[in-house]
């Protein structure tokens, strides 16, 4: 995976457990005080010890080691988390742009020494419980990361890793798979033409159909033109078929050694046992070399230089509007926001903490340094008390007075795209110009042999894999109270939250005449940055960084768990907030619900120009989404209001709006939508708090509930079948919670249909979907459907999508309204994948499949089902979508029940002549697709 260098470190603080007597106390810090008692000098498993700190401010112990043979540097993050994590980085600085970082990343991930099955990567996936596996390649750096919260599976995962960076096979067939290569067109024809494939070439076609990356890209090469940053670590499309296998396997040797490697654990797990396999399954194999990769000053500029760079059409970023307020508010609005994020609790703070540390520690910075947050906080507040121009003197210093600045300009061009089809053709010809008739024999008999090694049926028995049985047979139950402030529902939670207090609410759209649904979105996006009351929006939003941790509003679209067609729609409200700032944080959401301001036709512009680009931006990132949604469109009633605020019905209403010289007529609009939207009349709450506030939060919601009560309305639903449909959460805290209602809307009559959508878009690679009508969440199939899904896309799907057909990824995925979904991902082909879904489906048919390949698939799924879930989040089950743990729990005695028979069965729903589906296309013109008249072309 290729991505920029920028991270956003989310940080959180103690975990707090519930006490007998509804107290919270700290959780003993056991791996925390542990680690305070290593010194530095102390020798473990060829480490020293160098640094022991402790980071209050964290919650957890730093201790930052050096291997004495290589060097290599190591920090270990103790803390009482049990979602571990593990990192190793290397230092990755090329100095060409054909990729060879980001395919030496792809391509150690296909085969090891210990490990020499192809793609043990990805067949961890289905051996392993991980929250998390990945690898990156930033500009200057590539990072392996993987988090699990089972210590056996973090053995398993390390061992994996460890072999994979230090001792991949490197092979070439691996190369031309991941990397590019020269093959028919159709591998089994001779007389096909020639063509470029490949998986990272076809990503990074991709990447650069998006114009904002495009932009960055070349704003940081012309910005640094002397080394590194002048060039494109992840490959630019037209430099990566430049390079050779030879030269991967030489970056190979001279980057990834420890003496160029940083290692980050973090949770936890004991240290000592982290370095011992490290230092034995490794770095006793290598001995001290000077990697020579650092990364010298660029020389600075005597005068600032102008530049252009051209795109593609109709995605040119709108100006946006900055906030002008007091320079004291500002800068407390900003450390504010410091203390929300060091309180609140992620569920992958060890994963944000590599991140977040990787860029200055790859420059030699000290790690340990970056995680004293409070003592940066104070140096600065100090500068800013003995120096009031602080800041002015820094932005005259780095910015006004820098004559080392860069203007750069991009402009829009029609033709884009098919100048760099054009450029790709012309490489393509001056490559096939210099081979000989041998060598086109050649390269058919090496794609023929590819083909093969890819279609063979892979042993990965030397692989380590946690079994079925090492799954935790229950869910951990999450007590609530069901309370209410006036006439509206209120769920209370009472969770470690650290000082912070969660507020979410639920209104209900039924009241909304069906020719607003489209504005819905919009209406989301602005109410919260238009102004209300006594604030204009820039006071808004200085009161909103001031007093909260974000204030939003979002559609809510959610199916119901037990039949089709049934499905609650409405808005969701969510903020948060310190304890000691209730008061002003439901103060803005009774203005917002009082008197928010829609009048501004200016600013309304500004943030209508801003969404339409943030949705056009998105497709290329997203498309296989927009394909699912788009295909998933005629098959329910969910899927039709989905792509209404979520599909390219959505972008297209945005993009008309956007070119619209006039909106007044969107003015006058909002506040008939804000009538339906905002009232108390059908509304539910949540609060997640400790128990210390729980009270005082519940009385600050109801004090907010009276100061809105006036906008509540009795308004009939635009239709009338309405199911009114009460939950009971039972657990063994509580002899009684109470019950819950939700207001369902029904469509007993509603008939799918079947839908072919192609959508030409400005890239040159597909998004494909195929989705397929079946059963609600609580049908005994649907436990089935969801373990196929998991095991056609690792035993089939992976194989001839990504692997043959070279796309970045692809699979099946069984979605919770009922429609199970194929897709692909920066894909080259189009109605050839389509062929491939079908034959996924005649292959699980077929049986052709083991127990085996099913408890893969099976400890897959339940690490979704298994990822960590938030205090803030704990509860939001239930509250959002009726779920309860009992039925959760049955949803995961049905996933264990699971067998050949059953995944064989539920195979009916996807069955030709027995299923109804959707189809939808994202891509480049299609001269096949457009001459078939069953497609619809968009």
């Amino acid at each position: 995976m290729f991505r920029q260098t920028r991270a956003v470190l989310q940080k959180f603080r103690c975990v707090r457990v519930n006490g007998q007597q509804q107290t919270w106390r700290l959780k003993s810090t056991s791996a925390r005080e542990k680690a305070l008692l290593y010194q530095p000098g102390q020798k473990l498993h060829g480490f020293i010890v160098r640094e022991v700190v402790a980071v209050p401010d964290l919650c957890l112990t730093a201790v930052k080691l050096a291997h004495e043979h290589t060097g290599a540097q190591y920090l270990h993050a103790a803390r009482d988390d049990s979602n571990n994590l593990f990192s190793v980085q290397f230092r990755t600085t090329p100095l060409d742009s054909t990729g060879v970082p980001h395919i030496l990343e792809h391509t150690v991930l296909c085969g090891s020494r210990k490990y020499p099955c192809r793609d043990p990567f990805f067949k961890m996936l289905n051996r392993s419980l991980s929250t998390f596996m990945n690898a990156f390649t930033a500009s200057d750096y590539t990072m392996y990361p993987f988090s699990t919260q089972n210590g056996k599976d973090f053995q398993n995962l390390l061992s994996v890793y460890l072999d994979a960076v230090f001792f991949p096979c490197l092979r070439e067939q691996d190369f031309w798979q991941e990397g590019w290569r020269l093959e028919n067109e159709d591998p089994t024809d001779y007389k096909s033409p020639l063509v470029f494939k490949g998986v990272v070439f076809n990503e990074m076609k991709g990447v650069f159909s998006d114009n904002e990356r495009l932009f960055a890209q070349h704003l940081q090469n012309k910005l640094y033109p002397n080394h590194t940053y002048s060039v494109v670590s992840g490959g630019e499309p037209l430099a990566i078929p430049d390079l050779t296998w030879e030269q991967l396997k030489h970056f190979h040797a001279t980057h990834y050694h420890p003496s160029n490697a940083r290692f980050f654990t973090y949770g936890d797990l004991p240290l000592e046992n982290h370095l011992e396999q490290i230092q034995e399954e490794a770095l006793c194999q290598f001995e001290r070399i000077d990697p020579n990769t650092e990364v010298p000053p660029q020389p600075r500029w005597t005068s600032p230089r102008e530049d252009h760079v051209t795109c593609s059409p109709d995605a040119l970023a709108p100006d946006q509007s900055h906030t002008s307020c007091s320079q004291k508010l500002q800068i407390e609005a900003l450390l504010h926001k410091i203390e929300i994020q060091m309180k609140h609790q992620s569920t992958n703070f060890g994963l944000a903490l590599a991140s977040y540390i990787a860029s200055s520690w790859n420059h030699g910075g000290d790690p340990v340094e970056l995680l004293k947050i409070s003592d940066s906080v104070a140096k600065f507040r100090q500068a800013l008390k003995e120096n009031p121009r602080f800041l002015q003197d820094k932005v005259k210093f780095y910015l006004k007075e820098n004559t080392h600045q860069l203007t750069l300009k991009m402009s829009p061009d029609e033709d884009y795209m098919g100048k760099q089809t054009q450029a790709e053709e012309i490489k393509l010809q001056e490559k096939i110009q210099l081979l000989s008739d041998g060598d086109k024999k050649q390269i058919y008999e090496k794609g023929l042999e590819l083909l093969e090694a890819q279609s063979k049926t892979q042993d990965a028995s030397c692989l380590p894999a946690l079994r079925v049985s090492d799954i935790e047979p229950a869910i951990p139950i999450t007590p609530v109270q069901m309370s209410s402030a006036g006439d509206v529902p209120v769920q209370l939670c009472e969770q470690p939250t650290n000082g912070l207090v969660y507020f979410r609410a639920v209104c209900s759209l039924n009241t909304l005449p069906e020719d607003l649904r489209a504005y819905v979105p919009l209406f989301c996006s602005i109410i919260t940055k238009m102004g209300c009351g006594d604030l204009d929006y820039r006071q808004q939003a200085q009161q909103m960084e001031l007093r909260t941790g974000g204030m939003s509003v979002s559609p809510l679209v959610v199916p119901d768990s037990t039949q089709m067609d049934t499905f609650e729609q409405g808005i969701l409200l969510s903020s948060s907030c310190l304890e000691r700032n209730l008061p002003h944080m439901f103060h803005l959401w009774s203005n917002i619900f009082n008197n928010p301001h829609f009048h501004d036709e200016e600013r309304l512009r500004v943030l209508v120009m801003m969404s339409a680009q943030e949705l056009a931006n998105g497709i290329s990132y997203s498309g296989h989404m927009y394909a699912m949604t788009r295909a998933s469109r005629h098959l329910t009633l969910t899927g039709v209001l989905q792509e209404t605020f979520d599909g390219m019905e959505q972008v297209k209403f945005m993009k008309r709006m956007a070119e619209m010289p006039d909106l007044s007529q969107v003015i006058r609009t909002l506040p008939r939508i804000k009538k339906h939207l905002l009232n108390p009349e059908h509304m539910r709450c949540a609060i997640n708090a400790t128990p210390q506030i729980m009270s005082e939060s519940a009385a600050q919601l109801e004090s907010f509930m009276q100061d809105v009560a006036e906008t509540k309305r009795e308004r009939k639903p635009v239709r009338t079948n309405i199911i009114k449909v009460q939950i009971n959460q039972r657990n063994g805290m509580f002899p009684f919670l109470g019950k819950f209602s939700y207001l369902l809307l029904s469509e007993p009559n509603f008939q799918p249909c079947q839908m072919k959508t192609f959508f030409q878009m400005p890239f040159p690679v597909n998004f494909v979907s195929e989705s397929i009508r079946t059963v609600p969440f609580c049908h005994q199939d649907y436990a089935s459907l969801c373990i196929l899904a998991r095991m056609m896309t690792a035993k089939f799907l992976h194989g001839e999508i990504r692997e043959k057909g070279g796309a970045y990824g692809g699979g099946a995925k069984m979605g919770g309204g009922g429609v199970f979904s194929f897709y692909s991902y920066r894909d080259p082909n189009s109605v050839q994948t389509l062929s491939a879904f079908r034959k996924g489906v005649d292959w699980v048919k077929s049986g052709q499949f083991t127990q085996q390949d099913i408890d893969e698939a099976k400890l897959s799924v339940f690490s979704a089902v298994d990822s960590p879930v938030s205090p803030s989040d704990k509860g939001m089950g239930l509250f959002l979508s009726g779920l309860s743990d009992e039925m959760k729990q049955n949803h995961r005695e049905k996933l264990f029940a699971v067998d050949h028979k059953a995944v064989v069965g539920s195979c009916r729903y996807l069955s030709v002549g027995q299923r109804t589906c959707g189809v939808a296309i994202l891509g480049p013109e299609n001269d096949a697709i457009k001459k078939d008249p069953s497609w619809i072309l968009k």
